[in-house]
């Protein structure tokens, strides 16, 4: 079975530089959901705003609803 592996940094297009840049300042490194993700600019820059509005509202804490969606399925 082929694997898909995170894009590096130094491999990254000019148009997700910032973005990675910008999550390295938010994590301290730029996470493999989110490098696996820049394989598809379009899906990755259109699912942050929507993880944003999910962990950044409501009542339960944002690490727990991290966990929950990175959680694999049983």
């Amino acid at each position: 079975m082929a694997a898909v592996m995170p894009l590096s940094e130094d491999r990254v297009t000019p148009e997700l530089q910032q973005l990675y840049s910008e999550l390295r300042d938010n994590f301290g490194t730029v996470p493999n959901f989110f490098a696996l993700m820049a394989r598809r600019p379009g899906a990755l820059k259109a699912l942050l705003p929507f993880l944003s509005e999910v962990l950044d509202e409501g009542t339960v804490e944002p690490r727990l609803k991290e966990l929950a969606y990175l959680k694999p399925r049983s």
